[in-house]
């Protein structure tokens, strides 16, 4: 059996399952934030702007709006400070990497909503 094999079917045993999303999409990232001795779960909701590789290695870029400035975080999806990954919103875009958002204010950096059809269910 070749290295690489070897390889791929360990990180495939590690591989942790998160919601279907996509670059455009508002996403809410629960996070484990150790404070002292105490172990709290802290959210970051903002547009995934960027999801790179698959798999055990895969990151995902989130970019939100903190008092007027923008801030941007990287989540390894196999993180284990990752709690969980919710989808709040649908976007529509034409891009994979959504970098042009970082140059733009306002209403100018909204995102249309992509409309649900089928099986997926809005939530409130």
């Amino acid at each position: 059996m070749a290295t690489s094999k070897i390889i791929q079917d360990i990180e495939a045993s590690f591989v942790r399952k998160h919601a279907d999303f996509r670059p455009g999409d508002t996403v809410r990232v629960h996070l484990k934030i150790l404070e002292g001795d105490k172990e709290r779960v802290q959210a970051f909701e903002g547009v995934c702007i960027a999801r790179r590789r698959g798999g055990n290695r895969g990151t995902i870029t989130v970019r939100k709006m903190s008092f007027g400035q923008g801030v941007e975080r990287i989540f390894p999806l196999s993180s284990p400070r990752i709690e969980k990954i919710d989808v709040v919103q649908r976007g529509r875009v034409r891009r994979s990497k959504l970098f042009y958002l970082r140059n733009l204010r306002g209403k100018k950096a909204r995102i249309k909503a992509q409309t649900t059809f089928g099986n997926e269910s809005s939530s409130g």
